[in-house]
């Protein structure tokens, strides 16, 4: 079984294909002036300083672009850290990258990394993938997540919409044909479709964050390529995460298993991708409904976990992508609101989980830092850093 952190502790040439509905009347008004620029000028400065933390402690520094799992190590680590943490401290150069263009260099470093999770012979749907530990020579490999794998193909359509990279779009598109490769066909089963959260054979669930992030990612792909059929399947996987694993409170849970059990925990990121999908439905097909749901989900969400207090129960790591698309929601309606809360949720990470000496996050007891802790935490401030007019093309 792969480590599962949270278990375990617990725009450029893209853009212009975009079909995107101008913003609604009565939108709140977007903020401006010297104020915002003293603000990202402070996020970036942070961004930076979490970025040379998790560089100096976590990279393997043996010319892989991989990183270590946590720090200090223990005994029994594994030489390199999983799929799932190596794709977000990718995703933290890649989001520091644009704020700060001299981060590029790392960025190509953890890209590279990430190439060496490929599994070119495929898994158990015969697709190629992102397998869950390193693949010879640098590991045995391990089975694919199609949760990991879409995070991977979400940041390589963000690396194309900010630069027109038109490998990293071949490969959001391998991407998703696996993540397609991953539906439920067996009618017999209980609530028949959706994606498995696995191809392992030890997990048969069914999972929001193996369908809506697949939903986003086909999306983007339809806005980029203009092709049907991505929105087609879209429609399918939103459709079906609604019908058996949204709440009454537009909210979502965790999980349903084969017999219709289902899990109902609810994690922070698990109420933001579908807050990013109702957006990029409504700027794909222009109906008002998409943007009214996606408003409706980030309210619920909004009021469970920064109103209601339990935005801090929440590993970082999910909250750094509930942010992302809470932003994405703000650059259609306008305003700030979302913004502040993540502002406000950063900088008490900086004043209370920040150790000032090595510039690493700790949430434990045990004084440990996991590399997607530290990942999470540069990604929140990164994005912090950005143009308000480079959020379209967040996740």
């Amino acid at each position: 079984m792969r480590w599962f952190p949270s278990r375990r502790l617990i725009v450029g040439a893209g853009l212009a294909a975009m079909v995107a509905p101008a913003t609604p009347a009565g939108a709140a008004p977007v903020p401006d002036g010297s104020r915002e620029r003293a603000d990202r000028a402070r996020a970036l400065a942070r961004a930076r300083d979490a970025y040379r933390a998790l560089d100096r402690y976590f990279d393997a520094n043996d010319g892989t672009g991989l990183v270590r799992e946590q720090y200090p190590p223990a005994a029994d680590d594994r030489p390199y850290a999983f799929e799932w943490p190596h794709s977000q401290v990718h995703i933290a150069a890649l989001d520091l990258a644009l704020a700060d263009r001299r981060y590029e260099a790392k960025l190509a470093e953890r890209a590279r990394g990430q190439e060496h999770y490929w599994n070119t012979a495929g898994g158990t749907t015969g697709l190629p993938g992102y397998a869950s530990y390193p693949v010879a020579p640098h590991g045995s490999g391990g089975d694919m997540f199609y949760d990991d794998n879409e995070w991977v193909g979400l940041a390589k359509v963000q690396l194309h919409l900010q630069t027109g990279d038109k490998a990293a779009l071949r490969r959001a598109e391998e991407i998703f044909a696996l993540v397609e490769s991953g539906w439920d066909t067996d009618a017999d089963h209980s609530a028949p479709g959706g994606v498995f959260w696995t191809q392992a054979p030890w997990s048969q669930d069914r999972n929001t964050v193996s369908n809506m992030p697949g939903a986003q990612l086909a999306l983007r792909l339809h806005q980029i390529t203009g092709e049907a059929r991505y929105l087609r399947s879209a429609a399918r996987f939103y459709d079906w995460t609604n019908q058996h694993l949204r709440t009454p409170d537009h909210l979502y849970w965790d999980h349903i298993d084969l017999k219709g059990t289902i899990e109902k925990t609810i994690w922070s990121y698990n109420q933001g991708v579908p807050v990013g999908v109702g957006v990029l439905l409504y700027q794909a097909t222009g109906e008002p409904a998409h943007l009214r749901e996606a408003e409706r989900v980030a309210e619920a969400a909004y009021a469970y976990f920064v109103a209601g207090g339990r935005l801090f129960g929440q590993p970082v790591f999910f909250n750094s992508i509930f942010f992302k698309n809470l932003l994405l929601l703000e650059s259609v309606t306008g305003g700030t609101k979302y913004q502040r809360a993540m502002t406000d949720y950063a900088d008490s990470l900086w004043s209370q989980v920040r150790d000032a000496d090595t510039g690493l996050v700790r949430f434990n007891s045990a004084g440990t830092t996991q590399a997607i802790e530290q990942a999470a935490f540069t990604q929140i401030y990164a994005v912090l850093a950005w143009p308000r007019d480079e959020w379209p093309t967040l996740y």
